[in-house]
């Protein structure tokens, strides 16, 4: 029996019955009921030859860049270092995140760099002396005035039929001047407040980085097991139970490795451990926002989308509605990014590169997984490009190599990316 997901009905109402699949059905049909673990995996080395290799090409990067960096340097894999790189990549991870909204669409945002300034640059001005908002108010304005801007790009982009390549690169031009104009003669605002500069500098205790981690699997752990085992006693698209318990306990090893490297104490003159509280905040971006797309009818709609426009507007999905709330979410996650980078720094400055953050947003989500032609790509797989991309910058910078040669080998890697993306596709479509 197999089962396939509508793709504009996330509640799946019908159940179609069919023969034993055969390893070609299963290349073809993306999700099965699968009777056992076995055939499960058949099926998935079966996806895998037909082209959809999922996030497995930036994980087997991750392991090789790792490896190479860490023969040329051993500080490279030290729990100082790996720390530091996911505190350094979250900026990355959250841009890619908000990047990956416009990506599915088969639309692209070039904005989200300055828009992530833009939501620096208000919650410093709101928290400075003289004004001295409540951090929580100043950071609340800040992301409500970046998710405008989103909805603004949104607007004129399905209203007037404008491409979004050239909105948002005159949304990249335009909030830089705004920006600017905000920062005036000075140029930097810095953020004396504890609380948001502890978001990158600040960190759990011992004990309370292992309880939020046991907390997180345990509910990521039944969450799975009850709608996997639910899904199956209705007849509906779900891995066999082996599976199900593989993915708890490969979350839960996870976890156990974050932590025990956080828990290490990677201190200098002071004793510092603990999980860092911007490994939280990318974490509940990444269940907010994967949650979104793949729970929920809006979601399904935005890959509808992407795959196929006039299908889904044939279907009666508003494409204007669904468009705009992606630019509108694009632009807020990438508030919350610009909240994140001025925590690292301490204060935003004209210094912001908004340009070249946007570059690296794009590279972090197509190395990552997502597809530049739409309908395809998840959270995660920004998550992990922008892993990449941290990992490919801290280890060139312990090897004392100078800006262009970090430039070019990106580039190299996105290249890849985009060409294996590329090859992926007319393998799917030739199947």
């Amino acid at each position: 029996m197999s089962r396939i997901d509508d793709p504009l009905d996330p509640q799946v109402s019908a159940v179609e019955e069919l023969s034993e699949p055969t390893t070609e059905e299963l290349a073809i049909v993306p999700e099965l009921v699968a009777n056992n673990l076995g055939e499960y995996v058949r099926g998935w080395i079966a996806r895998i030859r037909g082209g959809d290799a999922g996030a497995l090409p930036v994980i087997a990067g991750l392991i090789l860049i790792s490896i190479l960096f860490q023969s040329l340097n051993s500080h490279f894999l030290t729990a100082g270092n790996l720390v530091n790189l996911l505190i350094q990549g979250s900026v990355y991870m959250l841009l890619a995140m908000a990047e990956v909204f416009a990506l599915l669409l088969g639309e692209i945002d070039l904005s989200i760099g300055y828009v992530a300034g833009i939501g620096g640059v208000i919650m410093a001005e709101l928290l400075k002396e003289g004004n001295n908002w409540p951090w929580w108010a100043a950071i609340a304005v800040a992301l409500l005035a970046t998710a405008a801007i989103g909805t603004c790009h949104g607007t004129l982009i399905t209203r007037l039929g404008l491409p979004s390549f050239v909105v948002t690169l005159a949304g990249l031009l335009g909030w830089q001047g705004v920006m600017l104009y905000i920062l005036g003669q000075g140029g930097v605002v810095p953020i004396n407040n504890n609380i948001v500069n502890d978001f990158t500098s600040g960190q759990l205790t011992v004990v309370a980085s292992w309880i939020v981690m046991l907390a997180l699997v345990a509910l990521y752990g039944a969450r799975a097991w009850f709608r996997d085992a639910r899904r199956r006693a209705s007849g509906l698209v779900a891995p066999p139970a082996s599976l199900t318990l593989l993915k708890i306990a490969g979350v839960f090893v996870c976890g156990v490795v974050l932590v025990l490297i956080c828990n290490t104490d990677r201190g200098v003159v002071t004793s510092i451990k603990g999980l860092p509280w911007v490994v939280l905040i990318v974490l509940l971006v990444l269940v907010a926002w994967s949650a979104l797309l793949g729970r929920t009818k809006p979601g399904r709609y935005v890959y509808a989308i992407g795959g196929n426009a006039e299908a889904s507007r044939r279907a009666g999905v508003n494409l204007n509605v669904i468009r705009t709330m992606c630019f509108t979410l694009a632009s807020f996650t990438a508030g919350i990014a610009g909240v994140v980078y001025a925590s690292r720094l301490r204060s935003v400055s004209t210094a912001i590169d908004g340009g070249t953050l946007v570059l690296y947003a794009v590279a972090a989500a197509v190395i990552g997984g997502t597809s530049l032609f739409g309908g395809r790509g998840k959270p995660s797989h920004a998550v992990l490009g922008g892993l990449v991309i941290a990992a490919i910058d801290n280890g060139m910078s312990l090897q004392g190599y100078s800006a262009y040669v970090r430039y070019i080998v990106t580039a190299f890697v996105l290249l890849a990316a985009v060409t294996l993306d590329a090859l992926t596709r007319r393998g799917r479509t030739a199947r």
